[in-house]
């Protein structure tokens, strides 16, 4: 790994600009190879697949606000589960394109950080990322990481923690 300086990405400064602006200890640090997955970004680290907190993102169809899901890199997201905490009226969730993701978040699939996005986003952070004392997450590329505790996660986003993944995992 190396330092931010390899690449210039206004989308990885804007993220280090969030991270330094909220005293962040670790900066974010290019890695070599991209990690658009999950098992890509652990196996560049040498950490294990749940240690990677991915960054899931949802529209919600009743005025198109961007649901982000922060979960574990070993699970995968149940959508009931995150619709009936996001659409309290009743509501559904649908899937969100390449194009969405980018102009609500300012990030490209592969590298949406779970901060300092382009719009405000709904965020949701997955109770089982706090099996893992430390976890990595994308900082605005997929070449791009940054290294935080769960509970640093939930200080950094603001975002509420729950319970919102499927009871079958991808171990």
């Amino acid at each position: 790994m190396s330092d931010t300086t390899s690449i210039s990405s206004p989308a990885v400064q804007r993220v280090t600009d969030h991270l330094r602006a909220l005293n962040h200890p670790h900066a974010p640090r290019m890695l070599e190879d991209a990690a658009r997955t999950a098992q890509q970004a652990a196996d560049a680290l040498g950490v294990a697949l749940g240690q990677i907190a991915k960054s899931i993102v949802f529209r919600r169809k009743s005025d198109g606000v961007a649901v982000l899901v922060v979960t574990s890199g070993d699970l995968r997201v149940d959508e009931k589960k995150v619709q009936a905490i996001v659409c309290t009226d009743g509501g559904k969730l649908g899937r969100a394109d390449a194009e969405f993701v980018k102009s609500a978040t300012g990030f490209s699939i592969g590298g949406v950080s779970p901060l300092a996005h382009a719009t405000p986003v709904v965020t949701l952070i997955d109770a089982e990322l706090f099996r893992f004392d430390e976890i990595w997450a994308a900082a605005g590329h997929p070449h791009a990481v940054f290294r935080l505790t769960p509970a640093q996660l939930r200080e950094l986003t603001g975002a509420p923690v729950h319970a919102v993944t499927t009871e079958s995992t991808e171990r």
